[in-house]
C-alpha cells in the first residue's frame, strides 16, 4: 500500500488550554504521513501562539488564522488549505488514539466503495481515566443516519466527498453541521465503515456547542436538515412517521411525569400567591 497524505483540520475557539494535548495525540501518531492544518477561528485567547509554537516544532504542524464564522467555515477553511487526499476533523479539546490512523487508513484506502471510515468513541470527563460513556456506530448507509447522528465528527474520509458536497454547511451555526454533512455524502451513494475498536476520544465538556444545540435548538436544527435532505426523508416516509409519532409520545409522557410529581405540584402551590398578585397588577 502506498502511504497516502491524511489531512488534520483542528479548528480552535476558545480552547486553546486544550489545544496542546490535542496536538499531542496527532504527533503520537503511529502512521506518520500527515500534515495538521489549525485554524484559528477568530478566537481571543492565545490559541495562535499555541499554534505557532507547534509549527516550530514539527512542519508537519500548519496554521491558518481567519476571522470567527463558526465550525463549518473554520473547518472548510482548512481544507481548502490542505493538500491530503483523506480528511480527518479533529476539535481541539478531543484526542486520537496513536494507531487511528494507522488503523483507519488503510480500510479507507483499499475500498473505493467507502466515503468514510469511524471507530468506537470513548467519551471521558476531566481525564482519560474517568469514562462516562462509548459510543459504537452501527450501519454503513445513510438510511443508518437519518434520525440518529452515528457518526462523530471525527471520521476520516475522502477530500473528494467534500468537494462533491461543497463542503460544511455554513449557515449551520448551532450544531450538528456534520451529521447534515454525512448524510450529504453518503446519500449520494457512498457508504461508511465502523471499525470496533475504541480509538477517538471526545471530551464532554459541561459547555459545548453541542450540549447547548441538545438543550435548546435540537428540533430546529433537525428541521433544517429534514428540510434541506426532503428527498431522502420522503423517500422513508412510513418509518419517519413513526419515528416523530414515537418521539410525540415520548415527550408527552416525559411531561405528564413531571406534572405528576412532588416538586412540580409544590411548585405550583409556592407560585400560586405571586400569580395572583401578577393578575391584580395587571389589572391596575
Amino acid at each position: 500500500m502506498t502511504t497516502p497524505l491524511i489531512s488534520i483540520i483542528v479548528p480552535c475557539y476558545k480552547q486553546a488550554h486544550f489545544l496542546k494535548e490535542s496536538l499531542q495525540s496527532v504527533l503520537k501518531q503511529t502512521y506518520g504521513h500527515w500534515e495538521c492544518i489549525i485554524v484559528n477561528d477568530g478566537s481571543p485567547d492565545n490559541t495562535g501562539q499555541v499554534a505557532n509554537d507547534w509549527c516550530k516544532k514539527d512542519d508537519r504542524f500548519k496554521y491558518v488564522s481567519k476571522d470567527n464564522g463558526g465550525l463549518s467555515s473554520a473547518r472548510n477553511a482548512g481544507i481548502k488549505a490542505s493538500n491530503g487526499t483523506f480528511i480527518l476533523p479533529l476539535d481541539a479539546d478531543d484526542l486520537l488514539h496513536k494507531r487511528y490512523l494507522e488503523y483507519t487508513v488503510p480500510v479507507l484506502y483499499k475500498n473505493n466503495e467507502l466515503a468514510i471510515v469511524t471507530t468506537y468513541s470513548t467519551f471521558f470527563e476531566g481525564s482519560l481515566e474517568n469514562v462516562i460513556h462509548q459510543l459504537r456506530p452501527q450501519g454503513d448507509t445513510y438510511p443508518y443516519l437519518l434520525y440518529v447522528n452515528q457518526l462523530v465528527a471525527t471520521s476520516l474520509y475522502r477530500k473528494k466527498c467534500w468537494d462533491e458536497v461543497g463542503g460544511y454547511d455554513e449557515t449551520m451555526k448551532k450544531g450538528f453541521e456534520d451529521w447534515e454533512f454525512w448524510l450529504a455524502v453518503t446519500k449520494r451513494g457512498w457508504k461508511y465503515k465502523v471499525l470496533e475498536e475504541p480509538l477517538f476520544y471526545y471530551r464532554k465538556a459541561k459547555k459545548s456547542m453541542l450540549v447547548t444545540t441538545i438543550s435548546r435548538d435540537a428540533e430546529r436544527v433537525k428541521e433544517y436538515i429534514i428540510h434541506k435532505h426532503r428527498d431522502i426523508y420522503i423517500e422513508d416516509f412510513d418509518n419517519c412517521i413513526k419515528v416523530f409519532t414515537h418521539y410525540l409520545t415520548t415527550s408527552r409522557k416525559k411531561e405528564q411525569c413531571l406534572q405528576n410529581s412532588l416538586e412540580y405540584r409544590l411548585g405550583k402551590i409556592i407560585l400560586k400567591p405571586y400569580r395572583i398578585l401578577e393578575r391584580i397588577l395587571n389589572k391596575k
